[in-house]
């Protein structure tokens, strides 16, 4: 209970000053009189006008509490004292603010309260809000005032907390789904280290075969050359012999001179003391014998001069058949030693790109057991899809995870579309799409995925009809208000627009609304749904124009035939920088067939031609698609386009 009144009294520490309220009757002025106000069974007295009170009527007439610091400690203020008589100086008195008593009942109760209570339950935080809510509602009771206003402030905290509860309800079962993909990831990510471990091992044993081979090359490499050393050591001994043979000989062929010299005299002596002929003739003999021997002698020294060196022709193709055979072994055993050294620098570049590749797997593992979230139990899905197994194991068939969280998200997305009522209007602005422009709340017709499709199929048919008669192509969204409004009228269009916007944008799986979506947002130009109807028109051609016996299906055999034109189409597309010479050689490598000849080739089974390919030397000439897009990747980074 809170009370005021106007009597005298003096100046002790106020709790709370009270603000009117509309209806009560007015009080006095501040100037010229005191206020008492009590609070339950306390009273406390105002003073006649003090500036630095904490608890007094604010300016705009808004309540101000009691210092919550100025407990048990005493404040000096710089004010008038209220009670002391008017000829007296002015000067600093001390005050000792106390808590008021009705505060501190209220503290005691709540220390008594929370220490009643049992906080090692799963709920105590819940049950330590009890005693603060009871605080709280003391207060509500108490100022009446400002009941209506605090009431508002504990219901809406009320009602926020219990928003928060459902809240984190809803969100338990997601917990339980992500431990357990949590752990079925780790198991995958082991098995992956395991079998990283044993590719490991095998590498590693392949690398000590391999240095073993090598040191075993190296061996066979210092035999060969030590046989290489033993052989020239051999050539230089012949060598040498060959020479002392060849001083030798000169020396017998001196000494076979002079032996025959010293015959010639004694044949010469013998005739003459046989025959007895005359000392001129004799002389003349001997002379012209001595001029043949002088001559001979010069013949013979000019031989030693120019033939000196040489060495039997005999022995000579001997050596060189001996020179040529150590030569050609040494040129094969050189041969050899390079291909292996080829082989081991192979090996070792091989080592090198393995042991980075190991790393590099190893990093994007760790990177991946970093960052990557586990792979989820899809199977768990079964168990809350509405039609259960059987139509969850329809709808997860084929594809990634990624395509089975958005298959999630549309039947969650479809359970929340269907709850729904109405939708909130986007507004009239320039940046809200032309079909969504309204304001309020727009009524939910809660349509379904085949209501949808058959609507877009509906809304493309007149469009195309439209714009055939116009000549030109109209945008889509103003067309698709139009026809809305043309087929529903102005009032129900945008309900309309509204819903089938919404369901476009939740099944993200469906390609015609997939499609319709992005052309309808401008993410994708409408050329590309008019290129896909051609594109089907076109493959429709063909498979009727294969299907000779009209018996409206085709053989796979049927698919696994490629003629020429087939195969420079699929070059060309495959390869655009490719030039007429090198298609023409790849062609012809393919059906082994000169240009000249295509026209008599027909078809052959892709497998044969893809073989053929392999054999030769085929190559992309132009830039890899990966390249192209790391290239607009970088420009795009360094700002170079838009």
């Amino acid at each position: 209970m809170v009370t005021v009144s106007t009597t005298p009294a003096p100046c002790p520490s106020p709790a709370m000053a009270l603000a009117p309220s509309p209806g009560a009757p007015s009080l006095p002025s501040l100037e010229t009189s005191n206020y008492q106000i009590q609070i339950g069974s306390l009273k406390h007295v105002l003073p006649k006008k003090r500036k630095t009170l904490a608890c007094q009527f604010s300016v705009g007439g808004r309540l101000s509490t009691w210092p919550a610091y100025a407990s048990g400690q005493a404040i000096l203020q710089s004010r008038k004292p209220c009670c002391l008589p008017e000829g007296r100086s002015k000067k600093q008195a001390s005050l000792t603010i106390a808590k008021p008593r009705y505060l501190e009942e209220l503290e005691c109760y709540l220390r008594k309260e929370l220490q009643s209570l049992d906080l090692t339950k799963e709920n105590a935080q819940e049950l330590k809000l009890q005693p603060y809510r009871e605080i709280f509602e003391f207060f509500i009771e108490d100022f009446k005032t400002y009941k209506p206003l605090l009431s508002a402030i504990k219901n809406e905290y009320e009602v926020t907390l219990a928003h928060l509860r459902e809240k984190i309800r809803s969100l338990e079962p997601l917990k339980a789904m992500l431990v357990s993909v949590s752990d079925e990831c780790t198991r995958q990510i082991v098995a992956l280290q395991e079998e990283e471990k044993a590719e490991i091992t095998m590498l590693k044993k392949e690398k000590l075969y391999l240095l073993k081979l090598i040191d075993k090359m190296k061996e066979e490499e210092g035999s060969l050359q030590t046989q290489v050393n033993k052989l020239r050591k051999n050539v230089a001994k012949e060598y040498m012999r060959y020479i002392n043979e060849c001083d030798a000989r000169k020396l017998l062929l001196a000494d076979l001179n002079e032996m025959r010299n010293q015959q010639l005299e004694m044949s010469l002596r013998q005739v003459q003391e046989v025959k007895g002929e005359d000392l001129v003739k004799v002389t003349l003999a001997l002379k012209i014998a001595r001029q043949d021997l002088t001559k001979a002698q010069v013949e013979l020294n000019t031989m030693k001069a120019d033939y000196g060196d040489v060495v039997p022709r005999r022995d000579f193709e001997s050596q060189e058949k001996k020179y040529s055979d150590l030569f050609e072994k040494m040129e094969v055993l050189q041969k050899d030693f390079d291909d292996l050294q080829k082989e081991y620098d192979t090996l070792l570049e091989i080592h090198q790109e393995t042991v980075e590749e190991r790393d590099r797997f190893y990093n994007e593992l760790q990177q991946v057991q970093r960052s990557s979230t586990p792979r989820p139990d899809w199977a768990k899905c079964a168990e809350v899809i509405s039609g259960g197994p059987e139509r969850w194991s329809y709808l997860e068939e084929g594809k990634t995870s990624d395509q089975l969280v958005d298959v999630l998200l549309e039947e969650i997305g479809t359970g929340v579309l269907k709850e729904k009522d109405s939708f909130p209007g986007l507004g009239k602005g320039d940046k809200v799409p032309v079909y969504l422009r309204y304001e309020g709340q727009v009524k939910n017709k809660k349509l379904n995925k085949k209501d949808v499709v058959n609507i877009l199929k509906e809304i493309w048919k007149e469009k195309v009809s439209a714009d055939l008669q116009k000549g030109k192509q109209s945008s889509l969204p103003e067309f698709f208000l139009s026809y809305l409004q043309k087929k529903y009228g102005d009032s129900s269009a945008f309900e309309w627009a509204y819903t089938i916007y919404e369901n476009i944008k939740l099944y993200r799986s469906n390609e015609a609304m997939s499609l319709f979506y992005d052309i309808l947002s401008g993410k994708v130009d409408e050329g590309l749904y008019h290129g896909q109807n051609q594109l089907i028109a076109n493959l429709l051609k063909e498979l009727m124009a294969s299907d000779s016996s009209n018996s409206g299906a085709l053989m796979t055999e049927q698919f696994r035939e490629v003629e020429v034109d087939d195969l420079k189409t699929a070059f060309c597309a495959i390869d655009p920088a490719i030039d007429d010479l090198t298609l023409d050689a790849y062609v012809c490598l393919a059906f082994q067939a000169s240009k000249e000849q295509w026209d008599q080739t027909g078809s052959l089974p892709v497998d044969t031609v893809v073989e053929r390919l392999l054999a030769g030397d085929t190559k992309r000439i132009g830039a890899h698609p990966e390249e192209i897009y790391t290239s607009l990747s970088e420009w795009g980074e360094a700002g170079a386009y838009p």
